[in-house]
Order: C-alpha cells, then structure tokens, then sequence
C-alpha cells in the first residue's frame, strides 16, 4: 500500500471515529436549528451592514459603535443556544484530533519516531528574552 493509500485509509479512521461523528450530529443540529440559522443570517445582515457604512467617505461613528453592539449582542445569543454550544464542544474534539494527527505526520516526516511524536500544547508567558523560539 503506497502513502496516498494509506493517507486514504486514514481519512475512513476518522470518518469512523466518535469525535467525527459527534462533529457531524452536531452540524445536522445547527443546520436544522430555525431560530440559530435566522440569528446567524440577522449576524450576517449586520456585520454588512458594517462593512457598507465604513466604506462610506462620510461614515458615521454612532451609526457604526451601534452597529458593532448589535453584532455583539447577536453573537452573544447565538453562542448561547444549545445546538452552537454543541456544536463548538465538537468542533473544539474535532479539531484536537486533527492537530495531533497532523502533529504526528509532521514530526515523523521530520525524522521523529512515530511511536512517540505526539502532538504537545505549548504555552507562551509573552516573554520572548528567554524562548528558544516559537514551535
């Protein structure tokens, strides 16, 4: 079996995997959800809103400040509803399977052991003086 294969084979895994599934239940829960979809279409309307009166050569700056507190207030509601609560629950699982993944491929196409090379969460202070660099 070549690499592509295997890369193929790979991607059926993850197509399997519960994290993917739950990815995909989430997704079909948004997508039916009629209040969130009408709240993300009222999130839309407002942020074009926003870019039509800032690229206006006279924009005016209350018009836009309550613009952006609507869109705030939106967004607010919207990552409050349960179906986007599980839905980024599941997107946050989906992506930490796929970094490691990645991470893994990486490193050992970079001549570390596959058996060890893992993905590993780095922490920055902010203090660069000391760090050898960023991963």
């Amino acid at each position: 079996m070549d690499i592509i294969q295997m890369a193929r084979e790979l991607g059926k895994e993850i197509q399997k995997d519960e994290r993917y599934l739950n990815m995909q239940v989430a997704v079909q829960n948004t997508d039916k959800d009629a209040k969130l979809q009408d709240m993300i279409g009222q999130y839309n309307l407002k942020r074009m809103s926003i870019e039509s009166e800032i690229q206006k050569p006279d924009r005016d700056q209350e018009k836009l400040q309550a613009y952006q507190q609507e869109l705030n207030n939106l967004y607010e509601a919207i990552m409050k509803i349960p179906s986007m609560i599980a839905y980024n629950n599941a997107k946050v699982q989906m992506d930490a399977l796929l970094r490691r993944v990645s991470a893994i491929i990486e490193q050992s196409a970079s001549g570390a052991d596959p058996e060890t090379a893992d993905y590993q969460e780095h922490s920055c202070g902010g203090e660069c003086g000391s760090c050898s660099g960023c991963h």
